[in-house]
């Protein structure tokens, strides 16, 4: 009897093992491969922006190492391996140079930190934190530092930032946004994030950027176009992830912003799929923790046989921010509609409306973030 093509997933983060996990409970038998370009940790990617104020290290940030994540899932684990290409008509991988033949190919490749060229030659010293290798070599640069800044004033510049302040670090954030996290916020729930960040000892710099990065005598000297100056031992880049989609693009599967594919998860290619940070699902990119663990659940009940599409219930994004509570379920791109806001201080309720009253997203800080369950009830599913 043939031993079946394995199923081959492409990434080793919370979408790839998300993944094998609810696969495995449909499919005992079925070889797995995973392949993955660092070590193959299970960790929480989440906890990265607030791993000082619990207290955690990179190495206690670990859930499981690879190897005990492959006699759990039943799965063969290449780590440290990087896959060059794939051919959709053959149905092979080339993995380190070895092909490898695939039943079924999942791309679950995540998304690469945007990189901003910045002048002056501390420029290229500015660290991204994307992953647990990043975090390590973060948090070494961390040690005697009494100063950070940070380009980028949106999630997770503000989640960084608000964690490092809990360590009692001043942190300078900078960027071109006219107030915090203004691709999710309102103004005025932003504004009450920003009050909240200055008292706990961040400083913002904003409708800026930098205009150049110096070293100057074992710190960084930063620059901004506003004519702002300020000096900081470590400089972090917080602009954004872009989905990596350059391996799906190589192979000429259809990409956009991420890997295009239907509810299904089916890309372009026969029996290639794509999930998580690096896939466009019906037109849509959704780099937060819920939309993976759907979109994975209905993946594996795809890949046994039982074709489920892709369903989103209204998912509102928490931001980790203890210095005020704050949560977002922005509207769909394009609504009609218009924000209405009440409160004052920090405690902002802020709904978006559409002309005919129905509720489409909502922001609420403060003690208006105890509204979220009520509120979260009232919204269509996004998809």
């Amino acid at each position: 009897m043939n031993m079946p093509r394995p199923l081959v997933i492409v990434g080793t983060g919370l979408a790839g093992y998300t993944l094998a996990r609810e696969w495995r409970k449909l499919d005992r038998e079925r070889p797995l491969v995973m392949i993955s370009r660092d070590d193959g940790a299970f960790y929480s990617k989440p906890m990265l922006s607030n791993a000082l104020a619990q207290q955690k290290t990179p190495e206690t940030l670990v859930v499981k190492p690879a190897a005990a994540m492959g006699a759990d899932l039943e799965a063969e684990i290449r780590t440290g391996a990087e896959v060059s290409a794939i051919d959709p008509g053959a149905g092979t991988l080339t993995c380190d140079g070895e092909e490898i033949r695939y039943g079924d190919l999942v791309l679950a490749t995540g998304a690469m930190p945007i990189h901003v060229p910045v002048a002056g030659d501390g420029g290229d010293d500015v660290i991204a934190v994307n992953n647990l290798g990043d975090y390590a070599r973060f948090r070494r640069r961390l040690d005697g530092a009494e100063r950070v800044a940070i380009m980028g004033p949106g999630l997770i510049g503000c989640e960084f930032a608000n964690d490092l302040c809990s360590r009692g670090l001043p942190v300078d954030v900078f960027g071109p946004d006219t107030w915090p996290v203004s691709t999710l916020l309102p103004e005025p729930a932003g504004r009450a994030l920003q009050e909240a960040l200055e008292a706990a000892g961040v400083h913002f710099h904003l409708d800026t950027t930098a205009r150049r990065i110096d070293r100057r005598d074992g710190r960084y000297r930063i620059e901004l176009q506003n004519g702002d100056a300020f000096e900081a031992d470590l400089v972090m880049s917080a602009v954004g992830l872009r989905p990596d989609t350059g391996l799906a693009a190589a192979a000429g599967l259809t990409v956009g912003r991420g890997i295009v594919t239907d509810r299904l998860l089916h890309t372009s290619a026969p029996q290639v799929y794509a999930l998580g940070d690096c896939a466009e699902v019906d037109g849509m990119n959704l780099p937060y923790v819920m939309p993976i663990m759907h979109a994975a659940r209905a993946l594996a009940k795809t890949l046994t046989g039982d074709p489920a599409p892709v369903r989103y219930p209204a998912m509102p994004v928490v931001i980790k921010t203890p210095s005020l509570a704050t949560v977002v379920s922005p509207p769909p791109r394009h609504a009609a509609g218009a924000w209405e806001h009440a409160g004052s201080g920090r405690n902002i309720r802020s709904t978006f409306v559409s002309p005919s009253g129905e509720l489409l997203g909502f922001a609420l800080t403060g003690e208006a973030a105890a509204e979220k369950q009520a509120l979260t009830k009232q919204l269509p599913a996004v998809l």
